[in-house]
């Protein structure tokens, strides 16, 4: 699968665009600031029906303008590369957001979630190991999510059964009193939804913490041996935790006196450690961007031998802290054979040059942005 096509109306910086891409390697050079991490968001929107970076969609509106426009235009099947898919996302000022593909309008984002798998990596990615719990969560729900529909639906449901329960915990406490007839009903529903969930996440971080590692080393060689990176799956729901409706039922007065669900999967977590030190506190910047990196290569990996389909990756501005080896290393680990179409942002043509002169056979595009312009150099 592979972005043959791109046309942009109004988008963040765009004002038109229209532009083929390479079925393999596509580096977007310019200087700060021109539009190349916008142009990556706009494959995102098509991918995802949002933003990666900012989720209010309308300031996604080119200003001054009253609407946007995203249209794509895919490969879907390698071996037939001139039957093309049509995907589009639109937004006009005061109406709701519209995703079609084939041309038929889908009744709902979470229909479209996983029919483009993409995978994107930036520097604002930092957060997942500096930021709380809710990013790591988030990484985690989104891979099992592009890859499992009724995990998907899982985490709905769960959602609305908190968002439920902890309105009646507001309620009980405001009016000063407690019904647990009526927290019972969303303790069930939490339990339905919440059990699977954990089981869902424990099963997937057993497939993936071996992909992670393998990347990590190959990204890193000469750290094989002295660093030992691993990820541990943080959760209240542990067997040896009491059962999820037993730690309801026990928290639920509490949960009255702070007014929210205290105990359950939206509480998980994700500890990052390199040879059993915390990356979030001892690791270099170096090492946090490798372990970024392997994160982000062993998601694509997974969700490639899950659907069968190797995601388009995005790798923004990635080169800062790496020195010009592990650049030419990464970049022609993801320009091979075991990757798909990748797009790759830099602020120096000189280093995308001298990175594919040493990889001349590579199929390759590179284009210069310079506010809201291509032009393949």
């Amino acid at each position: 699968m592979y972005l043959h096509r791109l046309q942009l109306a109004n988008f963040k910086n765009y004002d038109t665009l229209d532009v083929t891409f390479s079925n393999n390697v596509n580096c977007l050079v310019g200087n700060n600031g021109v539009g190349k991490t916008n142009l990556l968001d706009a494959l995102y929107y098509l991918s995802f029906c949002k933003s990666y970076f900012n989720s209010i969609d309308s300031q996604n509106i080119r200003s001054g303008k009253d609407f946007f426009a995203i249209h794509g235009h895919y490969v879907l099947n390698d071996d037939q590369p001139d039957e093309l898919t049509a995907v589009s996302c639109t937004l006009q000022k005061g109406q709701s957001k519209k995703i079609k593909f084939n041309k038929k309008s889908c009744s709902s984002f979470a229909e479209h979630i996983g029919r483009l798998p993409l995978v994107i990596v930036t520097p604002s990615d930092q957060n997942l190991i500096l930021g709380g719990s809710e990013v790591r969560r988030k990484f985690m729900d989104g891979i099992i999510s592009q890859v499992d529909r009724n995990y998907l639906q899982l985490l709905l449901g769960y959602q609305k059964a908190l968002e439920q329960r902890n309105r009646l915990l507001k309620q009980f406490y405001e009016n000063r009193y407690f019904e647990e007839d009526s927290i019972a009903l969303w303790n069930e529903q939490l339990v339905r939804f919440g059990e699977p969930i954990v089981a869902a996440r424990q099963a997937f971080l057993r497939d993936f913490s071996p992909r992670f590692e393998h990347y990590y080393k190959l990204i890193h060689p000469d750290a094989a041996d002295s660093e030992r990176p691993s990820i541990v799956y943080n959760t209240q729901l542990s067997d040896q935790e009491p059962a999820f409706d037993a730690q309801l039922a026990s928290a639920q007065r509490r949960d009255a006196q702070m007014q929210f669900t205290t105990v359950g999967p939206h509480k998980d977590d994700l500890d990052f450690f390199v040879s059993d030190f915390a990356v979030k506190r001892f690791a270099s910047q170096g090492q946090q961007k490798t372990f970024l990196l392997a994160l982000k290569l062993a998601q694509f990996d997974y969700i490639n031998e899950r659907l069968g389909t190797k995601p388009i990756l995005l790798l923004d501005d990635i080169f800062d802290k790496l020195d010009m080896l592990r650049v030419s290393q990464l970049v022609l680990l993801v320009g091979s054979d075991r990757f798909g179409q990748v797009f790759i942002t830099d602020t120096q043509q000189g280093r995308v040059e001298t990175i594919f002169s040493q990889a001349p056979d590579m199929p390759h595009k590179i284009f210069h942005v310079e506010q809201g312009m291509l032009t393949n150099s």
